[in-house]
């Protein structure tokens, strides 16, 4: 056995001796910014119904969606997230085709159903990073937008304006080519 793995395993166990219910690891905040794959339930449902069998990260073909292990608490070890900046979210919906529990829903590969279902967050943009707000046309984060003019619309300069059907896929954050990026997903709170 490798001491990583030692590592890993005797740290689990502490942590599940130490979790009683409502432990400090169960009720903790994540540090990491992430989002759920589409059409997931809300968290507190989403954690509910998620069995943790890996069915969705097996049925992507863009290998976007990782597994938590203890870092965002013992709740959420084994459940799915994608970080948009690494590799976003295709919108194949082949997640949820695959999900045995309904905690990520299936959604057809139809605009009305995406906006209905799918909600992972929403994109934000810092005008002073972004290069075409700053006077050097870009659009990149447009161009990548599987929902172009319903998600996001560019005006003068392909200035980005994020519009009210963003469903945050993290196409734009991962094409930006700002360091760091001007545009960003926040993950839905609810």
């Amino acid at each position: 056995m490798k001491r990583r793995e030692f590592l890993k395993i005797t740290s689990a166990g502490a942590m599940s001796s130490f979790v009683s219910g409502k432990g400090y690891a169960a009720s903790s905040k994540p540090s990491l910014r992430f989002l759920r794959p589409p059409g997931s339930l809300p968290e507190d449902d989403f954690l509910s119904r998620c069995i943790h069998c890996g069915q969705c990260g097996e049925a992507c073909p863009n290998r976007c969606i990782n597994f938590f292990e203890l870092e965002n608490g013992f709740s959420s070890t084994d459940t799915p997230y994608i970080i948009p900046r690494e590799k976003a979210c295709i919108l194949c919906m082949k997640c949820g085709d695959v999900c045995p529990t309904g905690a990520i829903q299936k959604v057809k590969y139809e605009i009305d159903d995406i906006l209905d279902k799918v909600h992972m967050g929403r994109a934000v943009v810092d005008r002073q990073l972004c290069l075409s707000w700053q006077g050097k046309s870009c659009g990149v984060c447009y161009r990548a937008c599987k929902l172009p003019d319903v998600a996001i619309s560019v005006g003068y300069m392909e200035q980005p304006q994020i519009l009210g059907d963003c469903i945050g896929c993290g196409l734009c954050e991962r094409s930006c080519i700002q360091i760091p990026q001007a545009i960003k997903i926040l993950p839905r709170t609810s």
